[in-house]
């Protein structure tokens, strides 16, 4: 019966060995490649831990939190990594948003933490206090860069933190404004902006050129970089203009509108907008005036006003003065020499827009006096009398032949065409 087992048991044992078995002199196959997976980035596998149905039910779901929180802990940390491919991260563009410095007033919002939550000002060091975490170091980062150096300090404390940075206050900086602006210089602004820089400086000239205002900032490491920044085009187009945000030692430097540059620049809407100078100063010769010469004056007159603007202002003697030829004189820089433009102020006054130029800066106008203020003028002034008629016939015939060269500037016709 022993034996009769043992066969059977035999023969079962030989069916389930294969069928050949490899001779000695057979080398075994080559055991296969190891397959390598596509993603190099382990995934990290959280086995689920078997809970003795004992254990109470608020304990169960304390353990299954904790889980998932070393879960999203290690897919933050695989997200917020460098780049997939292993390469390093982009660096930033130093133009690209607000950088934080020290008098930056920041309010920190711990999600379900409110104790951790406070306002604070960045100090000399660039550092903000932070409950439980210390002193952080912010400076130079933007907003969302700090809320991740925060978030990290943090989470030596505290499980999963969520924080968020809110810049409540910015601090004043301090720039350097050169070129074509009224009055060059340094300022500290209190917003760093490009069009308060522009406007502490008193404005933009009517040469400026605002197609290509660069900054130049200095950087930690002491390296330059520079930006050419365009508001002209903006302007024409009724947009709404690119205010960069300035850093503290930033350089602004405003171009001059150079001869070949100006054939599609509108310098009469650079003048009428809120980038130029406010007010332009125009000098004033009145020979028509009482008082002997004339008298010498000036007006404060808003940038982009034209010609009728100054006339309206002066408001000449019409018996007098000899609108129909006013003379308007503009020192050209470009040329080096001051340019006579001869103006009619009775066309510009009834719309003749080639007669009403828009006025800039230290132009000045001469209103001469027409021919009977000049013989008037000429009467009065004369010292010697005359003898008898045939010397006050003289008189007139001379005046007839040279009324310009005795009376004084001014053209020789009346007010009358």
């Amino acid at each position: 019966m022993d034996l009769a087992i043992l066969f059977v048991s035999a023969i079962a044992l030989s069916q389930n060995l294969p069928s050949r078995l490899p001779s000695p002199s057979q080398p075994f196959p080559p055991p296969p490649e190891p397959s390598i997976p596509e993603s190099p980035t382990p995934e990290l596998s959280v086995p689920k831990p078997t809970i003795p149905e004992s254990v109470a039910s608020p304990t169960r779901q304390l353990l299954e939190e904790a889980r998932q929180r070393l879960i999203d802990r290690h897919e933050t940390q695989q997200f917020s990594s460098p780049n997939p491919d292993g390469s390093p991260p982009t660096a930033l563009d130093p133009f690209d948003g607000y950088r934080l410095g020290p008098g930056d007033t920041l309010y920190i919002n711990v999600l379900r933490f409110p104790d951790l939550s406070l306002q604070g000002t960045i100090d000399l060091e660039g550092n903000l206090l932070i409950p439980l975490a210390g002193a952080v170091s912010v400076k130079g980062l933007t907003p969302q860069q700090a809320r991740e150096q925060i978030r990290i300090a943090l989470d030596r404390f505290v499980v999963n933190p969520q924080v968020d940075v809110i810049v409540i206050a910015q601090r004043s900086v301090q720039v350097t404004i050169l070129g074509e602006v009224v009055k060059p210089g340094i300022y500290p602004l209190p917003a760093p902006q490009l069009s308060v820089a522009l406007l502490s400086a008193g404005g933009v000239t009517r040469l400026a050129d605002l197609r290509t205002v660069r900054i130049r900032r200095t950087l930690e490491d002491g390296s330059i970089v520079e930006r050419d920044v365009d508001l002209f085009t903006p302007l024409r187009d009724a947009q709404s203009i690119p205010d960069l945000r300035l850093d503290d030692g930033d350089t602004v430097v405003v171009p001059t509108l150079t001869s070949v540059a100006s054939g599609e620049y509108d310098r009469n809407l650079i003048a009428r907008s809120n980038l130029a100078q406010p007010q332009v100063n125009i000098r004033v010769l009145n020979y028509a005036s009482s008082g002997r010469g004339g008298t010498v004056g000036s007006l404060q007159l808003p940038n982009g006003s034209s010609f009728v603007d100054a006339l309206t202002a002066i408001s000449p003697d019409l018996g007098s003065a000899d609108i129909r030829h006013i003379a308007l004189i503009r020192f050209d820089v470009q040329q080096g020499k001051p340019v006579t433009q001869k103006l009619d102020g009775k066309d510009a006054i009834t719309g003749d827009m080639s007669q009403n130029p828009i006025l800039e800066q230290n132009d000045v106008i001469v209103i001469g006096r027409n021919l009977i203020a000049r013989i008037t003028y000429a009467l009065n002034t004369f010292t010697q009398p005359f003898r008898d008629v045939l010397g006050f016939l003289l008189f007139f015939d001379s005046l007839a032949t040279s009324a310009d060269n005795l009376f004084g500037p001014g053209s020789s016709s009346g007010n009358s065409r």
